[in-house]
């Protein structure tokens, strides 16, 4: 540690943050997705807060990190590193301008047998002494998909190949010694705070850890507005208890029947509210006073008996009609909170914040904490509008537009720290058309993808920022996978910012790209085209096309078309191609690639004539990446050695 900061910690004391009324101001970084936030201009969620990464602020902790190795902490922090706080160490950010409100993101240790545990966090400012109680309770996963809350589990499918001791555990004799905990992940948790006052920029803000060591990954500050006061329907007044001691969810259901019945908006004022099953909607407006200031809250409940979807748990929702009874339309839900109790992975069980089949409908301001998925819609249905949310700390994905959902939008929402693909559209059985994700930040999900696209006809992902993906998956992702429906039409990826992606994919045991397409039931008729695209500090490849080994020889990845595309840093190379077809590039243009531009492997064929894949140059390609690898030379490395880029610039 440097002595001034270790002066700083002297000068300030172990009590107080003493701030003269005439100090200036000291500088406090920002970031986005622990990015400059200039190269991130015009992308991603425009949000109510400011991010400070925990690396970059004053500190007597231990910065861990950086580290994109999958099963470690700093690799699912943000940036990927993080200040570690014994007990008595602590961590001090400088606000860049005013707030009263902060979201902590931390991680504390497991209890021993699994389950999590709780622990104090005190947080300092000039005028106040809080205590934050920070929790693991939803934190540390292990073992095998579906995974466990259980450090000690043995393997859940030992029938499945096993990368660590490249075999089947089952079929081994003797049987292979898997070190538990077997794949430690989803480490880290946020809290939200509401200071007693508004600070001015300059003042700060520190956390000290009090009883075990407390990794802290970042700091948010906003201003927080005062509760908003709507005229409707109001649930206390049919016996709804805004303490959040008593359930509320038959007076919330009284007040909802009731402002259908008169043609008026559910006004649920501030206060908590405990919900502990579904809430059905229909043809209804449901509006808080600020996700800050209402928050419906609950218990995963388990149930007597599994009920007809699989689910053998209920807890707090918002859900439309089925589709098969008819779905529900003309359903509106904003400014409040929906904070869940889900510990677990159970694929079958529906406790998800926000969920069933809603048409003409919208859902915005929510913030969505600790439920199964953040949203997951199954149509057919159409015409959803899901806006400026904010989606943390999921077991699963933050958002699935799933089977038959058209003309549908996801625009401004901020996700960060999902349990599998962040935003998602499914087109499982019946097809997904005419959907756009949009202006939507993606922070650190820890398993699969940051935006993720099965199938469908006339997608666009477009003006994106996603960052730190961690293992078997990337940033942005499109696959004939998990029984989608064919892509047809368009497929458009458009103006999105990827940072620190390109992951290992653990089965596979290759690094992936930033942008990655896959074909493994099927090849892309679609019209593909990626457009605008920044890929930055890629760990891998920015660009793979792959086709899944059993079916190389059956499927191809056609007439993609690149164009003003900028790639700044690859562990190893701009394109990696893994299967048979072709693509064209335009304007595209690299710097500081770590191995060869192009790593052409087509089928592994690897025919006297070239590779399976063939590669078009239409011109202006600054960086001398492609014109040596034209059109189809092959240079397949399995595995090339990884080179370690510099971080993003200006370009």
């Amino acid at each position: 540690m440097s002595w001034p900061v270790l002066l700083i910690g002297a000068l300030l004391g172990a009590t107080g943050i003493p701030h003269p009324a005439d100090a200036a101001p000291r500088s406090a970084t920002v970031t986005r997705a622990a990015l400059d936030p200039a190269l991130a201009a015009g992308r991603g969620a425009a949000v109510a807060f400011l991010e400070q990464e925990a690396e970059r602020a004053a500190t007597n902790g231990t910065v861990i990190g950086p580290d994109r190795t999958a099963y470690t902490l700093p690799a699912e922090a943000s940036g990927r590193s993080a200040v570690t706080l014994d007990p008595g160490e602590w961590v001090e950010f400088t606000l860049p301008r005013p707030a009263n409100a902060i979201t902590v993101r931390y991680s504390i240790p497991d209890a021993p047998g699994g389950g999590g545990i709780t622990a104090p966090l005190s947080v300092t400012t000039r005028h106040e002494s809080r205590t934050m109680t920070l929790t693991s309770q939803y934190s540390w996963l292990y073992n095998q998909y579906p995974f466990s809350d259980d450090p000690r589990a043995d393997l859940l499918h030992p029938d499945w190949w096993i990368t660590e001791c490249q075999c089947v555990p089952a079929a081994t004799t003797p049987a292979p010694v898997i070190t538990k905990p077997f794949r430690p992940a989803h480490f880290y948790d946020e809290q939200r705070l509401l200071l007693g006052r508004t600070y001015r920029a300059g003042d700060r803000v520190r956390l000290t850890a009090r009883s075990v060591p407390t990794t802290i990954d970042l700091l948010d500050s906003e201003l927080a507005g005062p509760p908003e006061v709507v005229s409707g329907v109001n649930p206390v007044l049919f016996g709804a208890d805004p303490s959040g001691r008593r359930d509320s969810a038959a007076a919330i259901e009284r007040a909802v029947a009731y402002a259908r019945k008169v043609h008026r908006k559910v006004y649920l004022p501030p206060g908590v509210f405990q919900v502990n099953r579904h809430i059905v909607v229909d043809d209804v407006t449901i509006t808080g006073a600020g996700n800050w200031h209402t928050v419906v809250k609950g218990r995963e409940v388990a149930l007597t008996e599994p009920a007809p979807d699989g689910s053998v748990h209920t807890g707090v929702g918002f859900y439309g009609r089925a589709a098969a009874e008819g779905g529900s339309r003309n359903v509106h839900l904003s400014d409040f909170a929906i904070q869940g109790d889900v510990r677990e992975r159970i694929d079958t069980d529906q406790v998800n914040g926000v969920g069933g089949a809603m048409s003409d409908s919208t859902v915005d301001g929510l913030y969505i904490q600790h439920t199964k998925v953040g949203l997951w819609f199954d149509g057919p249905m159409s015409n959803m509008r899901v806006t400026d949310n904010i989606i943390v700390d999921q077991i699963a994905d933050g958002l699935n537009f799933h089977t038959g959902v058209t003309g549908s939008l996801a625009r401004g929402n901020f996700v960060r720290n999902t349990g599998d693909d962040a935003l998602a559209m499914w087109a499982e059985k019946t097809t997904n058309a005419g959907n756009t994700f949009d202006r939507n930040t993606v922070q650190s999900p820890t398993l699969a993808n940051g935006i993720a696209v099965y199938g469908g006809r006339d997608t666009t992902v477009s003006n994106n920022l996603v960052a730190d993906p961690v293992r078997e998956g990337s940033a942005l992702h499109a696959g004939t996978r998990f029984g989608a429906e064919p892509f047809t039409g368009a497929l458009r990826f458009t103006n999105n910012t990827t940072v620190r992606a390109g992951t290992f994919e653990l089965n596979w045991r290759i690094g992936l790209g930033a942008i990655w397409l896959y074909s493994l039931e099927g090849g892309f008729g679609a019209d593909v085209r990626v457009t605008g695209d920044h890929y930055l500090d890629s760990t891998y490849n920015a660009i793979m096309l792959v086709a899944e080994w059993g079916v190389k020889n059956l499927y191809s990845i056609d007439n993609l078309k690149f164009k003003d595309i900028r790639v700044d840093g690859t562990g190893t190379s701009v394109l990696s191609a893994r299967a048979a077809g072709s693509a064209s590039f335009e304007n595209v243009d690299a710097r500081n690639v770590g191995a060869v531009g192009v790593n052409n492997c087509g089928r592994f064929g690897f025919p006297a004539t070239g590779s399976e894949f063939g590669l078009t140059d239409l011109g202006g390609n600054d960086g001398a990446w492609l014109t040596p690898y034209l059109p189809n030379t092959i240079t397949c490395d399995d595995r090339p050695p990884v080179v370690a880029p510099p971080g993003p610039s200006k370009w």
